[in-house]
């Protein structure tokens, strides 16, 4: 009887786990109308450095990790219209040509109006944009990994900076305002 009654124990706790596990923040017919328009904003929750020595100083601090320092508060985002691409992301890591004075160069912070997205999608349905910047001098490129429950994954390589990538989801575009 002590057999059935863990077994049946175990059992409920994966169940348990499972449904807490499988919770979905989008619909997956709305993510790929959102791709498919490419229209659509990506709301970064989380920066990613890639420079070692950032996430050493960052977990040098006292009584705090590097994780808890790097939550966004959802106001940086990639915005994507049909001709403009409008940039609004924090950057921690090593500038090879840092701009003195105007702190505001250091992070990315641009509008573009002459963009190519290449857009593909898996055997899983995730969606993969590149969009390839060509009137904004340090930034190459921008990979977006959109996946099916709207979750996004964000990485930014430019000319005079380490990589950094950007953990967050994607939604509609706000309305415009009305003049």
């Amino acid at each position: 009887m002590k057999k059935y009654i863990s077994l049946i124990f175990i059992l409920g706790l994966i169940f348990f786990f499972q449904s807490c596990s499988s919770q979905n923040t989008g619909d997956s017919k709305m993510v790929d109308a959102l791709v498919s328009s490419e229209e659509f904003t990506f709301h970064a929750e989380r920066a990613n450095p890639t420079n070692y020595d950032v996430i050493k100083v960052m977990n040098s601090m006292p009584n705090s990790t590097s994780t808890r320092i790097l939550q966004l508060n959802g106001d940086y985002t990639v915005e994507i219209k049909k001709n403009n691409l409008d940039v609004t992301l924090p950057y921690f890591g090593r500038l090879f040509n840092p701009t003195y004075g105007n702190t505001n160069n250091n992070s990315y912070r641009f509008t573009s109006k002459d963009f190519t997205i290449n857009k593909s999608q898996n055997k899983k349905g995730n969606w993969t944009l590149r969009i390839k910047l060509n009137d904004v001098n340090n930034v190459d490129e921008i990979n977006i990994e959109v996946y099916k429950n709207g979750k996004a994954f964000t990485s930014v390589r430019s000319n005079d900076r380490q990589p950094i990538t950007y953990d967050g989801f994607v939604s509609k575009n706000d309305p415009e305002p009305a003049p």
